[in-house]
């Protein structure tokens, strides 16, 4: 048997599991989220001086505040990680553009958002460009899995922000959200 990953082990922070982050540490990783995707270029930056072990650095940076934004439902900072000129591969799909997949993703985003739900990220890995992770949520009374799926992010850093993501879902109880919980999400 090989032995078990850590996958945050050189993260600066834990979202395998709900409840190991600390509130104070919630604030930074939004305001993080802020700054960064403030960082994106109008135009996808060339690999070259901005060299993938760079890129691959600031994606591990990047991670910890993408989770934070998620679980607190800011669709708002979700859309600015993303370029303009996205390419969304899911069976939903494919979106071409930013504004394809707005509508579809919101009711996404209001189910694993809910109150009473945690999304959780048992693994991520990355590797230059590349961000891949499963994702579950949890309701925290229960237990139950709401929903489940893994997501391939190319991810170019700060500067280029996310411009392919594939992504596998399955919802057991709901596909869209009702419009109360559309209304907690940030847009």
């Amino acid at each position: 048997m090989g032995a078990k990953t850590n996958y945050y082990k050189a993260l600066a922070a834990d979202y395998s599991k709900p409840g190991l982050i600390e509130d104070r540490v919630k604030t930074v990783f939004i305001q993080d989220a802020e700054k960064f995707m403030a960082m994106k270029e109008d135009t996808l930056p060339e690999i070259g001086e901005y060299t993938l072990k760079q890129i691959e650095q600031e994606n591990k940076d990047w991670w910890p505040t993408h989770c934070e934004a998620l679980r607190q439902g800011r669709g708002d900072i979700l859309t600015a990680e993303y370029r303009d000129e996205l390419v969304y591969l899911c069976q939903d799909g494919p979106y071409y553009g930013l504004e394809k997949q707005k509508i579809r993703e919101k009711h996404w985003w209001a189910l694993i958002a809910q109150p009473g739900v945690t999304m959780c990220w048992p693994i991520v890995m990355f590797h230059g460009e590349v961000t891949y992770f499963e994702w579950k949520c949890v309701d925290d009374e229960t237990n139950e899995t709401l929903a489940k799926g893994n997501v391939t992010w190319i991810r170019r850093g700060h500067r280029g922000a996310c411009y392919l993501k594939t992504e596998q879902l399955t919802f057991y109880r709901d596909v869209f959200a009702p419009e109360p919980l559309l209304q907690l999400i940030t847009t």
